[in-house]
């Protein structure tokens, strides 16, 4: 018995040691670890206040839904101006998306997502909201390559009315959202604000298209006055272009200027 005793005395701590984690294993087996796993949502788990993953993850759903739906409001508002858009030609009309920018002609040729099966063919001319864009110089099944006429190498021929006299001159591209327009008349009466369209005379684009609204004018310009227009379709931001129908009325290359 007194060596029994003794024994007890020498080890009965590691036997109470041992029987709790006995114990406390045998408990985690029964509960699958679920007092740990509570344990550690409690530390490594949000501040007070702070959301959780769960919270984190439908906020960031939300915050998406919230962006595509501005997107297609966006769209739609601009669907909405095409389709109140006046078109002076009485020719067919086709709704195309810009996909693209000319990487080699930044601000000066734009890719639309239709194509010759969508019946697009070289030499249509291409309007949006606020009137000319440019016209097809290029065209695939699915895409179309338009040259701006905000592009140096883009000729317009347009006139000004005012009362009963046109002024006739031809623009040229200063490769953004400006353009110039050289006057054939000497002495044009030309002020600010004027509305610039394209010319009955012209041989690439249907005449009456709005081309942009006068900004500045040197008279004084030789060989011939000129004016400084604002083109009044704002190409930068549009997502949706019209493909008028068009055939020049001449047999030349589209590639040529304007008159």
């Amino acid at each position: 018995m007194y060596t029994v005793r003794r024994w007890w005395d020498r080890n009965w701590l590691i036997i109470v040691l041992v029987s709790m984690a006995l114990g406390a294993a045998l408990h985690l087996r029964q509960t699958q670890g679920r007092l740990i796993w509570e344990m550690y949502q409690l530390v490594a788990g949000p501040l007070p206040g702070q959301p959780n993953l769960e919270e984190r993850l439908i906020n960031a759903k939300i915050m998406e839904l919230q962006a595509r739906l501005s997107e297609l409001e966006s769209q739609n508002q601009e669907l909405r101006a095409l389709l109140d858009y006046q078109n002076p030609t009485g020719k067919r009309q086709i709704v195309a998306p810009i996909v693209g920018w000319s990487a080699d002609h930044w601000w000066k040729q734009i890719i639309l997502g239709r194509g010759s099966n969508d019946g697009i063919k070289k030499g249509f001319v291409v309007t949006g909201t606020g009137g000319l864009v440019g016209r097809v110089i290029n065209v695939t099944p699915h895409t179309s390559r338009v040259l701006l006429i905000g592009d140096p190498a883009s000729r317009v021929g347009v006139n000004i009315k005012v009362g009963s006299r046109r002024y006739m001159g031809l623009i040229r591209g200063l490769g953004n959202d400006k353009a110039v327009m050289e006057f054939f008349d000497k002495m044009p009466n030309i002020r600010l604000g004027y509305k610039v369209y394209t010319s009955v005379v012209s041989q690439l684009f249907p005449p009456g298209l709005l081309v942009g609204v006068v900004e500045s004018v040197d008279l004084k310009k030789s060989p011939a006055p000129e004016a400084v227009l604002q083109l009044t379709a704002p190409i930068s931001h549009l997502q949706w272009t019209i493909v008028l129908e068009n055939q020049p009325r001449l047999d030349i290359d589209i590639g040529e200027p304007d008159l």
